[in-house]
């Protein structure tokens, strides 16, 4: 009984040694730190820097000393001496701060401090000399990683001898109960030397006044650029609580080039420049702040008080280190002239939410430089395995508006109540003698349509509830009803978009009657409108003779556009071949295009053009005629007769993460002949409207699902089959190419790319599962062993501590923790909240900037 306790109890050792296998390398690491100290001022944190054991890297906390502050708008500063003299480099940053206690905190280098007191209140400047900004924080920013290869440089000769903290510490009423505030920030520093030094370029604006209950004012600084060429990488803005929207741009041969776009209520951290550029002398570095006086009955001037305001734009650059500056500023306050010419998009403000402001941005850009992957290789969260168990469709047999009287369907959409809405041409017909060979119409003779184009509908009952768009069009396509019931509709025939009340009253029209064309003011047969339902911006795909997305402001504003026609038979990124149906992805911020004649869904990042991924599956042939969304996942498209192949004409129901078809539909009665338009609502009951078939189908979910998730020897499988899906990004957005168009009856030109077919078996069952069996298996066969051989031996003990095993804890920790592979994406979900460095757990995640290019491109 005695040699099976200790059986146990070996059994028991060994386990609690193996387990560390199990823990992340950071949270090993953390046990090879220095432990934290309670010091006397209440703060809990290392008293000296902390090294690493398997190199000569260290981190040093950089901390308030348990402050009180007993007025608002107090700025404390505290310096902290530089632990040795020779060359080094901060690498990371890492903040311990709350915004409920902190309105902001900046990290400073100087040579020497403006006081040698503990902390001082230095609302007067950090320093006594020349002082360099390396880091800044306000409002629960995550934690900022540079990218590998560059760091900021301090100690040696770099003029940086000290780091200076300073914190301003707004109400001062979180101070009620006297508690001590230890706000501060964890700097990684590295001896090795960095080939890139990284620096600060802040344009700041000095004489701003915000009058009262004004809605938009502008202020402008922009500096022309004399130093050694740059490549900012990261961006942070601030402004207090009247400004909405900071938006720095480089101006190069009158061109502006978006450095970076943010609101300032958001999490204000560095976050990663929209495209990779170069700043070369002779470039002017631009920034415009847009607040609003609304709420303020006096006049709100640039001040350190959160009840004045700021204008700051940081730009985080690296240089080549032989000749690189550390710091540089730009107070100049703009040339009106020059910034009559700034994008559109600078003027619009970027909404945001109070789950936002304090969870940060739901949908934004990409931290990191995305590289073409299949997201099928991804784990999948659980909201996707639910949608993988599929969506099986059926045609509602009994619903009756398949008989409605009515012409060639081109659009559906469902309104705020869930009414059907469609857009028919009446008795006008779309055919080879509708335009001549420059897209004009040629049947203006005949009039507009005469009966009620746009028709509201009982999703069930099929009854006309109302009806509206007599005498107003002559060949509809697109239709699109926002959140308000507004319905925004195209006619390819007039070249126009137009915006109409729920009662169908013109609101707004945009281009011009008759007129075919290519820049702001003209379109060539636009197809469809998007509405994004957070920002009020819309959509344009135009669109039969122009390949190109174009997007404006509420009002009818123009912003940008992107897109061109392929110059290649395999169309890249960016390019389309009649861009004829698109869907707000409002969950993702994201805009996807149904590229007709390209048979596949592109989707782009909606507030940028930013190309994200593309859907393509051998099932849709080559073409993909609309697209919808449902929220939580779920996206459906139509395809359309193939002159190449013989797939069939039917709809999909996929899963928008991975791009999976989770199942396909038919119609019951008669077939599909040219499905036009597709809508769904949030229960899934899935309209389709036919052009040739003047119909449109109901759909609805069966009551017996198929399910394509099956169970292979116990361990659930998911089966995959022929999809494909690419993720880039198009580094420079494409114009718009106006000389070559495509009619609507024209040649369809033959797709040559066919997905490949990809079978994914992914087990549930993973190593760390069969290596816990492995390590539980083996000390028992040990010990077994062991027994035997003391039974064998009869009465003889064995003793003694063995030492020559393998301590799987400190393999792991001879690994660093800190991974220097460059900025990820965005995600303000993670916690402020400083952890227990014992919990075994590193739940904080970190934010980076996109890795360096081995040879930076120049950006013209």
């Amino acid at each position: 009984m005695a040699s099976i306790i200790s059986s146990f109890i070996i059994l028991f050792l060994i386990l609690q040694d193996s387990c560390y296998c199990f823990r992340s390398p950071l949270s090993v690491f953390k046990r090879h730190q220095e432990s934290p100290s309670t010091l006397a001022n209440g703060c809990s944190g290392p008293t000296r820097p902390v090294t690493s054991p398997d190199s000569s890297d260290f981190t040093l906390d950089i901390r308030m000393p348990g402050v009180t502050p007993t007025e608002s708008d107090t700025y404390l500063c505290k310096s902290y001496r530089l632990p040795l003299e020779k060359d080094a480099y901060v690498v990371d940053f890492k903040p311990h701060a709350n915004m409920d206690t902190t309105h902001h905190m900046l990290l400073f280098g100087c040579s020497s401090p403006a006081s040698t007191e503990e902390y001082w209140d230095c609302g007067a400047g950090p320093c006594n000399d020349k002082s360099s900004i390396m880091y800044a924080w306000a409002r629960n920013a995550p934690p900022t990683k540079l990218p590998k290869g560059v760091g900021f440089k301090v100690g040696g000769n770099s003029g940086t001898k000290y780091f200076v903290l300073q914190v301003h510490y707004g109400d001062v009423k979180v101070f009620q109960d006297k508690h001590k505030d230890c706000t501060g920030v964890t700097v990684q520093i590295t001896p090795e030397r960095q080939p890139l030094i990284a620096g600060i370029y802040l344009l700041m604006s000095m004489d701003t006044v915000i009058p009262p209950g004004q809605k938009a004012v502008y202020s402008d600084i922009a500096c022309v650029y004399d130093k050694p060429t740059m490549h900012p990488f990261a961006y942070r803005v601030h402004t207090h609580q009247l400004g909405q929207v900071v938006s720095g741009y480089r101006i190069r041969n009158d061109k502006w080039s978006l450095i970076g776009r943010q609101s300032p209520q958001l999490p204000q951290a560095f976050y990663p420049v929209e495209d990779q550029l170069e700043v070369r002398p002779g470039d002017i570095l631009a920034a415009r702040c847009l607040f609003t006086g609304q709420g303020r009955t006096t006049n709100t001037l640039i001040g350190g008080t959160a009840n004045d305001e700021m204008c700051n734009l940081y730009i985080m650059y690296y240089m080549d280190a032989a000749h690189a500056s550390s710091y540089m500023t730009c107070v100049r306050t703009g040339d009106p002239e020059l910034f009559m010419n700034i994008p559109e998009i600078a003027n619009i403000p970027v909404p945001v939410s109070p789950d936002m402001v304090m969870m940060g941005h739901g949908h934004h850009h990409d931290m990191k430089e995305p590289e073409a992957r299949n997201i099928q290789e991804q784990p999948k969260r659980e909201e996707e395995e639910v949608l993988d168990q599929g969506y099986h469709l059926e045609e509602d047999v009994d619903w009756p508006g398949i008989n409605l009287k009515i012409g060639q369907v081109s659009g559906i959409a469902l309104d705020p109540n869930n009414n059907l809405v469609i857009f028919h041409r009446g008795d006008h017909v779309w055919d080879s003698n509708s335009f001549d060979r420059k897209f004009v119409y040629q049947q203006r003779g005949i009039g507009p349509i005469e009966e009620s184009t746009i028709l509201v509908v009982h999703p069930n009952s099929s009854a006309i509830l109302r009806s509206t768009g007599r005498n107003l069009f002559y060949l509809p396509h697109g239709l699109t009803v926002d959140r308000d019931g507004n319905f925004w509709v195209t006619d390819v025939a007039l070249h126009q978009i137009f915006k109409l009340g729920p009662h169908g009253a013109p609101i707004l029209t945009l281009g011009e009657a008759f007129q075919p064309g290519s820049d702001r003011r003209h379109f060539c047969q636009p197809t469809d409108v998007a509405v994004d339902p957070i920002t009020g911006n819309f959509f344009v795909s135009d669109g039969y003779c122009n390949s190109r997305i174009v997007q404006y402001s509420p009002h009818g504003m123009f912003i940008m556009e992107w897109g061109k026609e392929p110059t290649l038979r395999i169309a890249k990124p960016g390019e389309f071949r009649i861009p004829h149906s698109l869907a707000m992805i409002p969950d993702e911020g994201q805009l996807c295009v149904a590229d007709r004649e390209n048979g596949r869904i592109q989707c782009f990042q909606a507030e940028t053009g930013h190309f994200i991924k593309e859907i393509k599956h051998r099932e849709f042939g080559s073409e993909v005629f609309a697209i919808s969304y449902i929220s939580g996942g779920i996206l459906l498209a139509v395809n359309g007769k193939s002159y190449w192949d013989s797939v069939p004409v039917q709809g999909f129901v996929m899963n928008f993460t991975t791009g999976e078809i989770l199942s396909t539909f038919v119609p019951a009665r008669k077939s599909f002949d040219m499905p036009h338009d597709i809508a769904a609502s949030e229960d899934v009951t899935v309209f389709v409207g036919d052009v040739h078939a003047d119909t449109v189908w109901k759909f609805s979910l069966s009551e017996t699902e198929e399910h394509r998730s099956v169970k292979k020897g116990g361990i659930e499988v998911e089966e995959i089959t022929e999809t494909e899906i690419f993720e880039t990004r198009v580094r420079n957005r494409p114009k718009p190419n106006t000389t070559t168009v495509e009619q609507h009856q024209g040649q369809v030109e033959q797709h040559q790319g066919q997905a490949k077919q990809t079978v994914v078996e992914q087990g549930r069952v993973g190593v760390p599962f069969v290596l816990i069996i492995t390590l539980l298996i083996i000390p028992v066969v040990v010990l077994v062993s062991i027994a035997i051989f003391i039974r064998w031996r009869k009465g003889r003990i064995y003793g003694g501590k063995g030492t020559g095993g393998l301590n799987l804890g400190t393999f792991f920790a001879s690994h660093k923790g800190y991974s220097r592979k460059g900025f990820d994406r965005l995600s303000t979900e993670g916690s402020d909240q400083e952890k227990d460095d014992d919990d075994g757990s590193d739940s904080e995640e970190e934010y980076s900037a996109p890795t360096i290019p081995p040879v930076p491109v120049s950006s013209s």
